[in-house]
């Protein structure tokens, strides 16, 4: 369907969703003809919207209706595949009507057909929407409706299409009634345009009176086959919290561990297909927290995928206050490969364990732990061997609310002796960050030994001494740790014990990459806070069974925290295996940018002056052109002397920010500072509107100057002379601004050439935005020096007069020179080069800035603006000498009247 088309039914369904009445009532479709053996028809009475098929949906597929969706050519088998899925939504509307007939209920609904494909790394949706009207019968369970929908055929002709509707709901919810199938029917002739072939539904979900049948009576015997943990090493769940912890959980992804003899899949999978999955995935859907029970649905593989009744489980657990751990109990989707009419819910043999261990240490992080097992003998079809299972996560910053978890180091004795305390790296004075701050979490980017990137990645602690670190949002306002420098004094002990967990970003390199997981280091060491100095040894997984190197060590430097100009972490990842192992890697280096609060603080400070500096800015600017408007309306007779050009100059400065959308230089800052505007409470979006709104008065200010002195300009007398000299000036500035150029280009070749002889298409880009860049900057120093083109034209039309006013020619002046003079601040009191991405003001994309062209351009600036004065004063050419002063006295001669 081309967008147009699904635009217009989009827009079709969600007039009809909101219509009072629905598109089907307008029709001639007779509902007893279709529906009086389902649901006989009654007449309906009052309104009543506490009794409806509420069914809450989580799973949903569909077979048929292709020619619907204009896939005619596109076979879709009934095992579903990751490039195409098929779901709905059954939707009552609420307008409901209890009917003569007792336990009958007239409903209204809509039902949506949602098929989304994937292809070219793009995924496209089509949806379908119908409208229903019908009966549901409370004893019988049963629902039919007919209504109508629209769709395009092949030749993008709109075409109605009426249908019936036919599912079944069950009373008493459980386990296996939660499983809805169903029919859409089209009621045209099998030979008529607007025919489309039958429509299978399945859906499985929970209702609010679900009833839990599975885990009750012989449930504690038939859970005892799980490997049994003493309970003072398993954390307990708080009274009441089951329901919010598995709230708080939602979808927990786990990996799955097989033993080593399931090298086939014989006695292996518990799918009893062909697959042996990697992940699984629980998602609970239901929660009584009077009961201490929880509906799951168990999926195997990616958790996010369409639904495929082959590698899903349904099922239901219960916390077991005796053992410290939840058990479930699984069921199967049976019948599910011929026909989706035909699917049911049974084989409730598998069993699942979880639990959450008590104590962590670098072997074994995961916050929960798990085992799937089944009730069956090796004997019996469906048998399957012991597979253990732990949460993915691997971070202490993903546990679900349990008290009482604790860290246990094992390797920190060995780091001892690895890394000695060496006091000599420090200097007097220096503070280093405090180890429970945030101060000790870093990204970080590993190098290999030719100083290609290898990979970035993030450290972030999990224990400090015996605490378990906990990560808070990185608000500089509202952070625990704000005084985590000028924390309580206490008696230096040596190096402290210490976790963290390294998660790579990407896996470019082959030192991350693990099959089947996720490659997270665990590591653990010692970590002084008088010298900055981490050092740990760290495991990291080899395949998805238990295969761990633990030969890995990493030491990290942190600058001192009072630094002016923060620094770099610094550090190296190496193997401590012989180079023949086939686990030995070379040796990585880390480098980052660190980003304490300290810092951050004064960053945010910086950047809320900068925007008050452009607000200001832009203010005082508007008030210099209303001054020279001012002036030029009390004194017309100097509007024709004012530079042309100049005036160009400075409107194109205010209108290109706002032609190239001035957001963009805000919305790059976000991206990479996105942890500073967190602490500036949304400053920064609140006033870039007035910053834009200011820039565009200022430019309809200098507008309106432009457009009186190019009309006086015209109507001058002496307008011709006038022309001649702006011609020349224009001639002059416009060869110094080529000149210019030029050499601009050519240091930027120079600067550049080591790049230029780089094949990489990277590095041709990269030179091609430096070169942009260099030619964007020289546009801001043509407008630095604005007044050029006014001092040639002074010089060319000879005449004194004060064409501008000392507040718009110096005060102008100050505008663009401030800038300059605050990057000379900036320079001076910290790093230029750590926050590029939060330039607001002075942005160096913008101008020439450093401290060479601070000096020259607020010199250049400062002696444009005395030579106009003395031209004003002295005349045009008086800057030139005396020789080439010229003045011309004009005498009234008395014209003698005829009459004389």
């Amino acid at each position: 369907m081309n967008p147009s088309s699904f635009s217009f039914v989009f827009l079709i369904s969600l007039f009809t969703l909101f219509s009072s009445t629905s598109a089907s009532s307008s029709t001639s479709l007779s509902y007893s003809h279709h529906c009086a053996s389902t649901v006989p028809e009654s007449t309906p009475t009052d309104s009543d919207t506490t009794i409806v098929p509420y069914h809450r949906q989580f799973l949903s597929h569909y077979t048929g209706g292709d020619r619907i969706f204009n896939n005619n050519n596109n076979n879709i088998s009934s095992k579903f595949s990751l490039e195409s899925e098929k779901y709905f939504w059954f939707l009552p509307t609420g307008d409901n009507f209890k009917t003569n007939t007792t336990g009958v209920y007239k409903i209204k609904a809509y039902l949506n057909l949602i098929h989304s494909n994937f292809t070219r790394n793009k995924r496209t949706y089509s949806k379908l929407k119908f409208a229903f009207d019908g009966f549901w019968s409370l004893y019988s369970g049963k629902l039919c409706m007919v209504g109508s929908g629209s769709w395009y055929s092949n030749e993008g002709n709109l075409i109605n299409v009426d249908a019936v509707l036919k599912l079944s709901y069950a009373i008493n919810a459980t386990i296996f009634s939660s499983l809805i199938t169903g029919k859409l029917e089209s009621l045209a002739s099998p030979t008529d345009t607007n025919y489309f072939e039958p429509v299978s539904l399945l859906e499985y979900g929970t209702s609010s009176n679900y009833q839990f049948s599975l885990v009750s009576g012989q449930f504690d015997r038939d859970c005892r086959g799980g490997n049994d943990f003493p309970k003072n090493q398993l954390l307990g769940l708080n009274p009441g919290l089951l329901c919010s912890t598995m709230n708080k959980m939602q979808i927990h992804v786990f990996d799955l561990e097989y033993l080593n003899e399931c090298s086939s899949l014989n006695n292996c999978t518990p799918l009893g297909t062909n697959d042996l999955p990697s992940r699984m995935s629980l998602h609970p859907i239901h929660c009584s927290e009077e009961e201490h029970k929880v509906q799951y649905v168990i999926i195997f593989g990616p958790p996010y995928q369409p639904f495929d009744p082959s590698t899903t489980l349904v099922g239901e657990g219960s916390w077991d206050e005796k053992k410290n751990q939840i058990c479930i109990v699984a069921c199967r989707f049976l019948n599910s490969t011929d026909s989706l009419d035909n699917t049911q819910v049974g084989d409730c043999s598998i069993r699942l364990s979880l639990r959450y261990p008590a104590f962590w240490t670098i072997r074994n992080r995961s916050s929960i732990l798990g085992q799937i097992w089944t009730n069956k003998t090796a004997n019996e079809s469906g048998y399957f061997n012991r597979i253990t299972f732990r949460s993915r996560d691997n971070s202490m910053l993903q546990v679900p609310v349990v008290p009482g978890l604790r860290y246990e180091y094992t390797v920190t004795e060995k780091v001892r002796k690895l890394c000695p305390v060496d006091k000599t790296i420090t200097k007097k004075g220096d503070r280093y960050p405090k180890a429970k701050s945030n101060d000790m979490a870093f990204d970080m980017r590993l190098m290999n030994s030719t100083g290609n990137r290898a990979s970035w990645s993030k450290a972030m602690p999990g224990s400090f001494g015996d605490q378990i670190y906990e990560r808070n949002s990185f608000s500089i306002s509202t952070s625990r740790n704000d005084k985590a420098e000028v924390e309580e004094k206490h008696s230096y002990r040596g190096p402290l014990n210490i976790s963290y967990t390294i998660s790579p970003y990407q896996t470019s390199s082959g030192f991350f990459v693990t099959p089947g997981s996720r490659s997270d280091i665990a590591a653990e060491g010692l970590y002084d806070e008088k010298t900055g100095s981490l050092c740990m040894i760290g495991c990291r997984k080899m395949s998805a069974g238990e295969s761990i190197d633990c030969e890995l060590l990493l030491k990290f430097h942190f600058p001192p925290v009072n630094s002016k100009d923060g620094g770099r972490i610094t550090g190296s990842v190496k193997s401590m295996r012989e180079e023949t192992d086939l686990l030995y890697f070379k040796e990585l280096k880390v480098t980052t940018i660190s980003l304490y609060r300290a810092t951050a603080k004064r960053s945010v400070w910086r950047m809320d002056l900068k925007i008050v500096m452009v607000l200001i800015s832009n203010t005082i600017a508007c008030v210099f052109v209303g001054s020279q408007l001012f002036y030029v309306k009390k004194n017309p007779q100097v509007l024709p002397f004012a530079s042309l050009l100049m005036l160009v100059i400075l409107t194109l400065g205010h209108m290109v920010p706002l032609v190239l959308n001035f957001e963009a230089l805000f919305r790059g800052s976000r991206k990479e500072n996105n942890v500073l505007l967190l602490g500036s409470s949304g400053w920064l979006e609140v006033n870039e509107v007035v910053v834009r709104a200011v820039t565009m008065v200022a430019f309809l200010l200098q507008f309106r100057l432009l457009q009186r002195v190019f009309s006086a300009r015209l109507r001058d007398e002496n307008r011709r002379g006038l022309w001649v000299a702006e011609m020349k000036a224009l001639f002059v500035s416009t060869t110094l601004y080529i000149l210019g150029l030029l050499f601009v280009l050519f240091l930027s070749a120079r600067k550049q050439n080591h790049i230029k002889a780089t094949v990489s298409s990277t590095s041709v880009f990269h030179y091609t935005h430096s070169l942009w860049g260099d030619l964007i900057s020289y546009g801001g120093l043509v407008l630095d020096g604005f007044l050029l083109p006014q001092i040639l034209l002074n010089i060319f039309q000879i005449l004194k007069e004060k064409t501008l006013s000392h507040s718009f020619y110096i005060g102008t002046t100050c505008v663009r020179l401030l800038p300059h003079a605050y990057d000379l601040y900036r320079a001076h009191n910290y790093a230029r080069t750590q926050f590029d991405g939060a330039y607001i003001f002075a942005n160096p994309n913008v101008d020439f800035y450093s401290r060479a062209w601070d000096v020259v351009i607020s010199f250049g600036g400062v002696l444009f603006a005395i030579v106009i004065y003395l031209q004003q004063r002295f005349g045009g050419r008086y800057i030139l000498g005396r020789r080439f002063w010229e003045v011309e006295v004009y005498e009234m001669v008395p014209v003698t009247s005829s009459d004389q």
